[in-house]
C-alpha cells in the first residue's frame, strides 16, 4: 500500500470517529448529560488525581476551579498572551510555544473546564460558555486586558468568540491553523454536510454562572459511552506530532485523555447555531474586524496527497485567507513544513507570529 493511500485511510478514521463523537454528544448521552441535576460540583477521588501538580494556580470561577498558568513579566503598554488550545487539548500543548514567549511577553495557557487539571463547569459547554469562563478566569487571576488570543483549530472559534463577547479586551489575535469558517460533518448515515446545513434556528442557552456538573448526576447508560472509549484514547494520547512534547506534558496527556471530564469538556449541541451566529457577526462588512492586528497561520501539508487531499487543502488555506482579511491588519501565513499542528511542528513560526502581534 502506497504512503498517500495509508494516510487518506488514516485520515478518513479520524475523521469518522470525529463524526461519531460528534452525532454521540448530540444525541442520547447528550440529552442524558442536560437532564442532569448540576448543583454541586464534582469532588474527584484520589484515583482520579493527576499524575503532577499543576504548574499555574487553580481559580475559582463560580463554584468550579480552572487553572491557569502565566509565565513572563508583563511590559508595561503591552497585551498579556493567551493560549487557547484545539479540542481534546489542554495547556500542555503550548509546551513548545510558551516559554520562547515568555522570553518577550506575559503568556498564559489554561485548562477548560473538565480537561487537564480543571474541574467541570455547567453544561452544556458552549462557545460562550467557554469563553464567559476564560473571562472571569483572566479577571479573578489579575491578568488584565488587552489580550493578544492565540487559538488552535477548535481553540480559534473560542477566541473569535472571546473578541465578540469582549472586544475592548482583545489587542489582537493569532490563529494557528483555525477550523474552518463552514466546517463539513460526516453524518451516521455516511453523507458529508456542511455545519451551516445543521442550524436549526435553537435559541443558544444563556451563559451560566453556577451549577457545575457533578459526575454523580450523569446517567449510567451514558456515563459508560463515555467511558467506552478512554482507554484507547490515553493509550493514543501521545501519538505524532505529540512525541514532541516534554515528558512531562506526555504524562499528563495520557492521564488526561482516559478521564470523564476530557469528554465532558466537548459537549455542545449548539455548535452549528454558534459558528452560524460567528458567520454572522462578519457578513455584510468589508473589514468586520476594522484593524485589529490578526495572523492566521495554515498548515502547509495536507492530509493527503491524492486529489480530495489536495482539494481539501486547497479550501482551508482559501477559508484562512478569508478570515485574515477580515481586517485591514490581517496577514496570512503557510506553515509549510507543517500539518494541523503547527504549535508542535514549527513552534518557531507560532512564536514569531505572536511577536509580531504583541511588539508593534
Amino acid at each position: 500500500m502506497d504512503c498517500a493511500k495509508r494516510r487518506r485511510q488514516a485520515v478518513d478514521s479520524r475523521r469518522l470517529c470525529a463524526s461519531r463523537f460528534r452525532w454521540w454528544r448530540s444525541s442520547a448521552v447528550l440529552s442524558g448529560l442536560l437532564a442532569c441535576s448540576v448543583s454541586i460540583a464534582w469532588a474527584q477521588g484520589p484515583a482520579s488525581q493527576p499524575p503532577l501538580p499543576a504548574p499555574g494556580h487553580l481559580v475559582d470561577v463560580g463554584g468550579w476551579r480552572l487553572h491557569l498558568h502565566c509565565t513572563g513579566e508583563a511590559q508595561p503598554g503591552q497585551p498579556t498572551v493567551v493560549l487557547e488550545a484545539g479540542l481534546g487539548d489542554f495547556s500542555v500543548e503550548w509546551s513548545l510555544v510558551q516559554p520562547p514567549v515568555a522570553a518577550f511577553a506575559r503568556v498564559c495557557s489554561y485548562d477548560r473546564a473538565g480537561d487537564g487539571w480543571s474541574e467541570l463547569g455547567p453544561h452544556p459547554r458552549t462557545l460562550r460558555q467557554i469563553t464567559y469562563e476564560l473571562h472571569v478566569l483572566l479577571e479573578r487571576s489579575g491578568e488584565r486586558p488587552p489580550y493578544v488570543l492565540v487559538g488552535h483549530s477548535y481553540g480559534g472559534w473560542l477566541v473569535r468568540q472571546y473578541q465578540l463577547s469582549y472586544p475592548a479586551e482583545v489587542a489582537g489575535l493569532v490563529l494557528v491553523d483555525p477550523g474552518a469558517t463552514d466546517p463539513q460533518r460526516l453524518m451516521p448515515d455516511g453523507r458529508t454536510v456542511r455545519s451551516s446545513e445543521l442550524v436549526r434556528g435553537r435559541q443558544i442557552p444563556a451563559v451560566k454562572e453556577s451549577g457545575p456538573l457533578r459526575i454523580n448526576d450523569i446517567p449510567p447508560a451514558a456515563l459508560q459511552q463515555m467511558t467506552a472509549g478512554l482507554e484507547q484514547a490515553s493509550a493514543n494520547a501521545n501519538a505524532p506530532p505529540r512525541d514532541r512534547l516534554p515528558e512531562a506534558a506526555r504524562r499528563m496527556r495520557t492521564w488526561a485523555l482516559g478521564q470523564i471530564g476530557h469528554v465532558a469538556a466537548a459537549v455542545n449541541p449548539f455548535e452549528a447555531e454558534e459558528l452560524a451566529s460567528l458567520r454572522m457577526s462578519a457578513a455584510g462588512r468589508q473589514f468586520p474586524l476594522d484593524d485589529l492586528p490578526i495572523v492566521v497561520i495554515s498548515r502547509g501539508k495536507p492530509d493527503a496527497e491524492d486529489t480530495a487531499g489536495l482539494a481539501e487543502q486547497e479550501e482551508r488555506v482559501q477559508d484562512h485567507a478569508s478570515v485574515a482579511a477580515m481586517s485591514r491588519s490581517g496577514r496570512h501565513m503557510i506553515a509549510e513544513g507543517s500539518g494541523h499542528h503547527v504549535q508542535l511542528e514549527q513552534p518557531e513560526l507560532v512564536v514569531r507570529a505572536i511577536r509580531e502581534v504583541v511588539v508593534r
